[in-house]
């Protein structure tokens, strides 16, 4: 994923399900943009390409799939594995 995308993570900075979703794009060497989200009433958000994602776990595994060619893999290939990490 070569070109430049939009990301913007929405949430609080001392909310720990959002440091979990800035870790995984940190991971991936993506930019990251915080704002505050009127929108849902929900955090952390992260909006790609004008497409929310809601969820910590989900936007984990949103990036992990999304750059999967960039830094590491955050989860585990093998589903029993995945699973136990998603707790």
């Amino acid at each position: 994923m070569g070109e430049r995308q939009e990301v913007k993570l929405l949430g609080t900075w001392y909310s720990p399900v959002v440091a979990r979703a800035k870790i995984a794009l940190r991971l991936k060497s993506s930019e990251l943009l915080l704002k505050s989200n009127p929108v849902h009433k929900k955090v952390p958000v992260l909006i790609h390409n004008n497409k929310p994602i809601l969820e910590s776990l989900n936007i984990v595994e949103y990036i992990d799939e999304t750059w999967n060619a960039s830094g590491p893999s955050i989860l585990p290939s093998h589903p029993h594995d995945r699973s136990q990490a998603r707790f």
